[in-house]
């Protein structure tokens, strides 16, 4: 799971993006509203954790531009504790959850996986390409009813290709979902993942192309790219 942490006090984004790491969630961090508007415009994160009081911008207003934009990303808003007008306020402009500061660790990821699981489970259960399905509740991937085992990252983005099927998915998108806490994946890493997902996938009626300019496309292997 990959989330934006939305939020000024430094030292906290530090702490949560250690403790959260270790229990295998991404954090991306962004000190001001502006920066997280932008950052929501450019990446895709599987949850947001949207501190209300920003500088540049206010988190209301980070939340409301991302709503304007159609864009149903699960929030998860952070509020001073008993301010049940910044909850309301929150709730109202589009937030999925709430959770008042101070607050313990295991308390908010079990709100993300929460958040999380709600967001999978809203959207078709088993997608198809061919004989190439996955269901996206478990996250596995099947080839005409057999298991098809990935490693981690190959896994993520033949993931991120599934859920777009059909349409051109951008490769710094695709680079920014895979890249690791720590680390940035080069265009040319990229190119080798989708090499060895195209061997992996041989012959289960699915095909990854390369659309010039506009990134991949996975869709049925007898079907034209437009």
């Amino acid at each position: 799971m990959k989330i934006l942490l939305v939020e000024d006090e430094a030292e906290l984004v530090r702490t949560l993006t250690q403790s959260l790491g270790t229990l295998g969630i991404q954090v991306e961090g962004r000190g001001d509203g502006a920066s997280a508007d932008a950052a929501l415009q450019q990446h895709a994160y599987d949850v947001v954790v949207l501190d209300l009081a920003l500088p540049r911008l206010p988190g209301l207003e980070v939340l409301r531009r991302l709503r304007q934009r159609n864009d149903t990303v699960p929030v998860l808003v952070l509020t001073a504790s008993g301010d049940i007008t910044d909850r309301v306020y929150g709730l109202n402009a589009g937030a999925d959850d709430y959770l008042a500061k101070p607050f313990e660790l295991s308390e908010l990821e079990a709100r993300l996986r929460a958040l999380h699981r709600r967001r999978l489970k809203s959207a078709h259960s088993v997608l198809a390409v061919g004989a190439l399905a996955l269901d996206t509740i478990s996250r596995r991937f099947t080839v005409g009813g057999q298991p098809l085992e990935l490693p981690p990252r190959e896994h993520d983005l033949l993931e991120a290709l599934m859920i777009n099927a059909g349409r051109p998915v951008n490769k710094l998108l695709l680079a920014d979902r895979l890249r690791s806490s720590d680390s940035v994946l080069s265009h040319d890493a990229l190119e080798v993942y989708v090499h060895r997902l195209r061997r992996r996938i041989e012959g289960s009626g699915a095909a990854i192309h390369t659309l010039r300019g506009l990134g991949y496309l996975l869709e049925a292997a007898d079907a034209s790219p437009a």
